[in-house]
């Protein structure tokens, strides 16, 4: 996936909206971020540790826990670069909605 799709993908999310923090480009939703864009290639989302042990587990090339306390509490890298279109995509829904206000996921049902 291109940096470009990735982005047009997580602007197409209900209420999703650039943003940055720390000099890095992230997308936000209810004001808390799902995604940021740190580097080329490189994105980095928000799961529960409990996701994120599972994707690292289904998905070792695509995915690695960010080093530090922010990994304990489930950001996590994706290398979306050479990666599965439709993984990718599973991979951005869920950030999303682990932060989405719960008025938004009542109405909202995202393409599985």
């Amino acid at each position: 996936m291109r940096t470009e799709d990735l982005e047009k993908r997580a602007l197409g999310l209900p209420g999703a909206v650039e943003s940055a923090h720390f000099g890095k480009r992230d997308f936000r939703v209810g004001n808390r971020i799902f995604m940021s864009l740190p580097e080329a290639g490189r994105a980095v989302v928000k799961f529960t540790p409990d996701q994120q042990k599972l994707f690292l587990e289904t998905e070792p090339g695509l995915c690695a826990a960010v080093p530090g306390g922010w990994g304990a509490k489930g950001w996590t890298s994706v290398y979306f670069m050479d990666a599965d279109d439709d993984i990718v995509c599973h991979v951005m829904d869920t950030a999303w909605r682990n932060v989405a206000p719960k008025t938004l996921l009542k109405s909202t049902v995202l393409a599985q």
